[in-house]
């Protein structure tokens, strides 16, 4: 009971406002912001589950996770001049509704009798996979999702640490997903148990999600050394060192390199310096997980660049130079340079580059046009330049973030239902 009063408080701090700025302009998915939370004044917590669930599958995850101060929060009208509404909060607790109540996914549903006789396969489990296939199912499509590993999810279970993520959340959100009907085949990963081209013989549409998590490198000196890790493969796939009494270096600035640093912390590192070479504000980690960080004992540098990294067989020390920020024309965001003479060493036993992501190198065997980036090219359609083949989330350089990917899944449904009408 006091949590539910705790919320109906959050919930009616709202003012409903007509123009919606926390939807339409700060919401990736543009869920109805103020009507699900209406609904929670009301305490008709079905209806707001099921006002959220009509734009995106995964509120629970969202609700906990999305960075809400620079997005839905950040553009609520109650923060000009006071404190934003707690919009994740009461979107958490929505979810936590439906589980208490069961309430489902399939109100609502129309079957489309033409397209219940159309397959397509999702290959990639992780958030823009699986909200492409909720929404393919809305429809009646018969859809199978393709995973390379036995577990649905991607980075929600991999990439995103129980402390910050429950995977029991994962899994009821992926249940509800799943009870639409959708087929999956679990150890099939493209490239080495699937074929695209036996795929496109068998499914009239094609959409691709299988992320892109190998680690950017810096291109610098030291880097192939023995104790240099991508912060993305050790989330993902857990074979951290022996961090016990000592020092680690985190290089990069985002939810990933909060996410290795609180990991190594917690795994008994005597000392986590997360090194990053704009200052605090230019950093696109979520605020509260920087403050979680600090809290925890671990270091920040800021204004710091590592140019490289010293050892015979194994990391010994990191040389670094401080930077200052410019405004260069044409650039967003401040410019670090590094500035002459302000070199320094620090000894490190292990360094981790959590500096952005890139797809596997696969990907370029698709036979399907890249960008420079080596991301799968996609148009306004989220069409590959196989028009069978449509792509979202990281793979196709979509924003890194889930509300993001999922909202890539979501459209590009849209988009593959079209063209499964003209087929």
């Amino acid at each position: 009971m006091e949590e539910i009063n705790e919320i109906k408080q959050k919930a009616n701090y709202c003012l409903n406002c007509k123009v919606k700025p926390c939807s339409i302009k700060g919401c990736p998915l543009g869920n109805n912001i103020p009507g699900f939370i209406q609904a929670v004044k009301e305490e008709n917590y079905k209806k707001a589950y099921e006002i959220v669930s009509k734009t995106s599958v995964l509120p629970g995850i969202c609700g906990l996770i999305c960075p809400h101060k620079k997005q839905c929060q950040g553009s609520c009208v109650r923060g000009i001049k006071d404190k934003p509404v707690s919009i994740g909060d009461i979107e958490a607790f929505i979810f936590k509704k439906a589980i208490e109540n069961n309430f489902t996914l399939k109100e609502h549903i129309k079957i489309d009798e033409k397209l219940s006789k159309m397959k397509v396969a999702i290959v990639g489990g992780g958030p823009a996979g699986l909200t492409c296939a909720a929404f393919l199912a809305k429809s009646g499509v018969q859809v199978t999702i393709y995973e390379k590993y036995n577990y649905l999810g991607g980075l929600l279970v991999h990439g995103i640490p129980e402390f910050r993520l429950s995977k029991q959340i994962v899994k009821e959100s992926i249940d509800r997903i799943l009870d639409l009907g959708i087929k999956v085949e679990y150890n099939k990963q493209l490239g080495k148990d699937l074929n695209l081209e036996n795929l496109k013989q068998n499914y009239d549409a094609i959409f691709l999600s299988i992320g892109a998590n190998v680690s950017c490198k810096m291109e610098i000196e030291g880097e192939n050394l023995q104790g240099v890790y991508g912060g993305n493969e050790l989330l993902e796939y857990k074979l951290h060192p022996n961090y016990t009494g000592k020092t680690v270096a985190v290089i990069g600035g985002g939810n990933v390199a909060m996410d290795c640093a609180r990991t190594i912390k917690m795994l008994g590192a005597k000392n986590v310096k997360v090194i990053y070479r704009r200052a605090r504000e230019q950093m696109p980690a979520e605020d509260k997980e920087v403050e979680d960080a600090m809290s925890e004992g671990i270091e920040f540098i800021f204004q710091t660049n590592m140019i490289k990294i010293i050892g015979n067989d194994k990391v010994e020390k990191i040389e670094t130079i401080k930077t200052q920020l410019v405004q260069k024309e044409g650039e967003t965001r401040l410019v670090p340079i590094n500035i002459e003479g302000s070199n320094d060493f620090i000894d490190i036993d292990y360094v981790v580059l959590a500096l952005g992501s890139k797809p596997d190198e696969y990907t370029s065997k698709l036979g399907l046009e890249l960008n420079k980036f080596g991301n799968i090219n996609i148009n306004d359609n989220y069409q590959t330049s196989d028009e069978k083949v449509f792509a979202g989330g990281d793979l196709a350089g979509i924003k890194g973030t889930v509300a993001w990917a999922a909202k890539s899944g979501r459209e590009a449904a849209k988009q593959i239902i079209k063209h499964l009408e003209t087929i």
